[in-house]
This record gives structure tokens, C-alpha cells and sequence, in this order.
């Protein structure tokens, strides 16, 4: 069987993320208490305890989610002796879960992982002020047809596809004015979901130039090594092992869209055949079956969860 491990990105986090995983495992404690010390907060009672509108603040999204991800990552490593490298052919990572799967393959370390997530979070919050941007969500037609909607919309500002999620779900971002035109246009062809989404900035497009200057910055004094497995990204959406080639593709990855239709397509051809989710929620488990029938997607969360897949690999 060909594998790949894929890690979750912003709007699976929920309260309570991690906490049945802290509760049973020494080694999932550890992790929440190294993100916890290389941000000096306590992010692990937010991720516990909520409150929800603390924690999906994107500075405080990003680091747990990956705090998430790594814990399963950890227990599987450490409770189970199910070393990642071994039962996993390609990592990828949806948008910050990209980040997730670069601290899986040991690119990057867990503290210098939780750090640079949280300044990317704090820089895409401040690169558009608030009111400024805008994101929406359009449902039910291909990718081509919301290009040209976006194309059409933009009349002078910013309007890009952001997130090609899979067929029939595509993510739009820019100025406010210029998704809302989009979304006008979208009704008046026929889609009827076209819905602004609740967020902070409008990620993925080139209005967050100045996070990744920002980035970029401190990327470059980030150590990064080879993966121990491939990873595919978001702006390639193909294999990529090179470290100074990931680093760059991270810069790209907070200015460019996230193909990450492409990239499930991408591990079809490449003969994958199982999706593993790691981390909080089933977003993108639940995703691959519309893109690919023939890969079975399922999630790590829980012990029981964990315990399961073990299982299935002796």
C-alpha cells in the first residue's frame, strides 16, 4: 500500500483539540508542553479549554492545530513504536499544515515550527487591515469558471482563487469589494452557494505580500533539513525533498493558491492509495472522496483512533 500522511489546516481547530491525547500520553504532554515554552504561553489550556474566540484567532490556530497534528504524530512514534518515515510514502499539508508536515519529516523542529507559525499568523493579521479584505467560499462549479468570475470581479483590485479545495469547492480572496462582485456574479450565473467566509484577512492571494517579506525574513534564519519523507506542497503540488526548496515554496505558499485538488489528483497518479489524516478534525479525509475514489481518506485523533491503525498495520 502507498501512504500519505496529510495534516489539517485553519477552521478544524475546536475545544478540547488534543486534550484526550494529552490525557493518555506522556509523549503528547511533552508536545503541548514544548509549543507551550517556545511561545511563553499557555496555548494548551486555550486548545482544552477554549474559548473558541481565543483560539481561532489565527495566531493562536496556526500553532495549535500543528500542536495537534505533531502530538499524533509523536504518539504513533513513541506509544505505538510507528515511526512516520516507515508507514508513510508523502506528507502534505493543507495551507499551516504544510508547516505540520515539514515538523513530521524533521525538516524543521517542533519549537522553531510553533514560533514561525505564530509570527505567520500575527503576519497575515497585520498585512491587510481589517475591512479591507475579504474571503468566500463558491460551491458547485469548476475551477475555470470561478477563475473567470474572480478575473471578471476584480475590476482593478485584488481577486484570486485561493483554495482549490476539490471539484465544485473553490476558495476566493482579494479586496472586500472585489469578492463581493464575485459573488454577485457568481448568483447571476446560476451558483447558487457563493457565501463570504468569517475571516480576519483574506489569506492566499497577493494582498498578504507583506507577511511573506515578513516570512521570507524569518525563514531564512530557520534551519531546515532534507524530509524523511517527500512533501508534497501546495504551490508545486508535486514531491519536493530539497530544504532550500521548501523554504522558498513556504514564502510562495502565504501569497499563492493552495492547489490542493491538484495535489490529492497528484498522489493518484503517483499510486497512493490511502490518505491518513493526523490532527484535529476530518476536513480533509472527508475531502479526498471527491476527488479521488479510489483513495480511502481516515483520521487520527483519539487513542482509540491511533490504537486502530496500529492494528491494521501488523
Amino acid at each position: 500500500m502507498t501512504r500519505a500522511f496529510v495534516f489539517p489546516g485553519q477552521g478544524s481547530q475546536a475545544v478540547g483539540m488534543g486534550k484526550e491525547l494529552g490525557d493518555s500520553s506522556k509523549a503528547a504532554r511533552e508536545v503541548f508542553q514544548e509549543v507551550d515554552d517556545a511561545l511563553d504561553q499557555n496555548l494548551s489550556r486555550l486548545m482544552f479549554d477554549g474559548p473558541i474566540e481565543e483560539l481561532t484567532l489565527t495566531f493562536n490556530a496556526q500553532p495549535a492545530l500543528m500542536a495537534s497534528s505533531i502530538a499524533v504524530v509523536r504518539v504513533l512514534e513513541n506509544d505505538f513504536g510507528i515511526k512516520i518515515s516507515e508507514v508513510a510514502d508523502y506528507l502534505a499539508g493543507h495551507s499551516l499544515g504544510e508547516y505540520s508536515a515539514l515538523a513530521a519529516a524533521g525538516t524543521l523542529n517542533l519549537s522553531d515550527t510553533a514560533k514561525l507559525l505564530k509570527l505567520r499568523g500575527e503576519a497575515m493579521q497585520r498585512a491587510v487591515p481589517v475591512g479591507v479584505g475579504a474571503m468566500a467560499a463558491i460551491m458547485g462549479a469548476d475551477f475555470s469558471v470561478i477563475e473567470e468570475i474572480a478575473a471578471e470581479a476584480s475590476q482593478g483590485e485584488i481577486c484570486t482563487a485561493a483554495n482549490d479545495n476539490a471539484d465544485g469547492q473553490v476558495v476566493i480572496s482579494g479586496h472586500k469589494g472585489a469578492v463581493e462582485r464575485a459573488i454577485e456574479i457568481a448568483k447571476d450565473r446560476g451558483i447558487k452557494r457563493a457565501i463570504p467566509l468569517p475571516v480576519s484577512a483574506p489569506f492566499h492571494c497577493p494582498l498578504m505580500q507583506p507577511a511573506a517579506d515578513e516570512m521570507a525574513a524569518a525563514l531564512a534564519d530557520a534551519t531546515f533539513k532534507a524530509p524523511s519523507v517527500p512533501v508534497i506542497t501546495n504551490v508545486s503540488a508535486a514531491p519536493e525533498t530539497e530544504p532550500d526548496r521548501l523554504r522558498e515554496l513556504l514564502v510562495e505558499q502565504i501569497t499563492g493558491r493552495v492547489r490542493w485538488r491538484e495535489s490529492i489528483l497528484k498522489m493518484g497518479a503517483i499510486g497512493v492509495t490511502e490518505l491518513v489524516e493526523a490532527g484535529t478534525g476530518k476536513v480533509l479525509s472527508g475531502l479526498v472522496r471527491r476527488i479521488d475514489r479510489e483513495i480511502t481518506g481516515k483520521s487520527l485523533q483519539t487513542m482509540a483512533d491511533i490504537d486502530a491503525f496500529a492494528e491494521e498495520l501488523k
